[in-house]
């Protein structure tokens, strides 16, 4: 069986190739249909399954654990996504087949062989550490010997850059010339970062898009089957929608207080959002409060389509995990988190880089506040204080969200602005659908796959 190896080169699109040459290159080429939403976990899990968010559950990047009471974004476990994963499948087939997963999302605990996936250390004091989960655990001092620690501050946050995304094809090319898998998933996160800063099609994006190019050149190069997909393209939009804050002054949002800060209160809010790009989860406690928070919800500009329980159903997200009513923005437009209406009661951990406290998404933190003149100077000072020993808070995100450019979630309006596959090996068709991804690979690797599966 030849290896097959699939690229996860987020943000990639159409247009975006004529400035990467190694991709191009590969003769094979294809539209690339997604979900809604078009988001890195929704899209990975029906990539993976051949399933909708309606069937794996996956309805975003987070959403309201009704049995927890609280919001949780980027969880990591993989028995949350619900339904076969394509390992699984093939291990029918074959059963020694051998699957890497280098950072696709919901890697703990998930059946594959090998996995390397970012997960820092949080001390004791409070302080956080970079590095990665590895399995088998004697390859972590391997890769780390080789590649250094993982570079989580070039993951996520202000300074995101490059230098992650060479790391993980560093780490990919490592495990696949040491423990040869018949599967290798590789993560590229590296387009995310300027097209949302700076929007597709800056100067930036463009530039990313060549650094991401030479980047990719040694996998492409490899002895086996190569895939390269997206699982969204990222289109210009300027309008932040303050979605919770809407539904606050309607009065159906309550928050509580602590130090001066106000916190969400999930479990007394009568209905919140819980902000994903361009896709918002509101959650109503009372059926009765539907209607009230439908009407808040399609009197605010910026909001394009509401989907009720019922007609979730026609977009394939009514799965219990979903809210009762779903919120896609307009083209240029994309929603916050922000719940309170006073930045002075903003809680602490808005201004800075807090992926798991924060009850919605934020782009914001790609950010150094252009207010501070003095806050890459205070993000200097505070790793000084980490190296030490000592605690402290990188409160250097801005709470105006006007400086992000680029998002993405709702579905494409043009092809030209979607996600595309390219293969090494001839596609026969001319468009893929996002669950029709998992037979495409099985395909691939010839191994049967039934009329009923697809």
């Amino acid at each position: 069986m030849k290896p097959l190896v699939v690229i996860d080169v987020v943000g990639l699109t159409p247009g975006l190739l004529r400035h990467m040459p190694n991709l191009s290159a590969l003769p094979g080429r294809a539209e690339l249909g997604t979900v809604l939403p078009a988001v890195t976990c929704s899209a990975q899990a029906t990539f993976l399954t051949g399933l909708t968010p309606a069937q794996h559950g996956i309805v975003g990047n987070g959403w309201y654990f009704r049995d927890l009471g609280e919001v949780h974004l980027w969880r990591q476990h993989n028995r949350l996504v619900q339904g076969e994963k394509l390992w699984e499948t093939a291990r029918r087939f074959e059963p020694s087949y051998k699957a890497a997963n280098v950072c696709w999302w919901y890697a703990m605990g998930a059946s594959t062989d090998i996995t390397v996936t970012p997960r820092p250390i949080y001390h004791a004091d409070g302080r956080k550490s970079p590095d990665c989960y590895v399995r088998p655990p004697e390859l972590h001092d391997r890769l780390t010997g080789a590649l250094g620690e993982f570079p989580l501050f070039q993951y996520w946050g202000p300074t995101a850059a490059l230098k992650s995304s060479e790391w993980i094809v560093r780490a990919s090319l490592k495990v696949f010339r040491e423990e040869r898998p018949d599967l290798l998933l590789v993560y590229v996160p590296h387009l995310d970062y300027d097209l949302q800063r700076f929007g597709p099609s800056s100067p930036q994006a463009r530039k990313a898009a060549s650094d991401v190019d030479k980047t990719l050149k040694p996998l492409l190069e490899l002895d086996a089957t190569i895939v390269v997909l997206s699982e969204y393209g990222i289109t210009e939009a300027r309008r932040p929608v303050d979605v919770n804050r809407a539904l606050r002054r309607a009065g159906l949002l309550e928050v509580h207080t602590q130090a001066g800060m106000e916190y969400l209160d999930p479990w007394t809010s009568r209905a919140f959002a819980v902000a994903d790009h361009q896709i918002a989860h509101v959650y109503v406690r009372d059926p009765a409060d539907v209607p009230r928070a439908r009407a808040v919800l399609s009197e605010l500009p910026g909001i394009d389509q509401v989907y009720d329980r019922a007609e979730q159903g026609a977009v394939g997200l009514d799965h219990e995990r979903s809210g009762e009513l779903v919120a896609v923005a307009e083209p240029d437009a994309w929603f916050t988190y922000y719940y309170w209406l006073d930045d002075a009661r903003a809680p602490d951990f808005a201004r800075g880089v807090d992926i798991h406290r924060k009850p919605g998404y934020d782009p914001a933190e790609l950010f150094f506040d252009p207010a501070d003149r003095f806050a890459k100077a205070k993000a200097g000072l505070n790793l000084v204080r980490k190296k030490v020993g000592l605690r402290y808070a990188m409160n250097v995100v801005p709470l105006d969200p006007s400086c992000v450019r680029g998002s993405h979630g709702r579905l494409p309006d043009r092809a030209e602005d979607g996600p595309v596959l390219l293969s090494s090996a001839p596609v026969d068709r001319d468009r893929v659908e996002a669950v029709e991804v998992r037979d495409l690979l099985l395909e691939l690797q010839g191994m049967p796959v039934k009329e009923s599966q697809r």
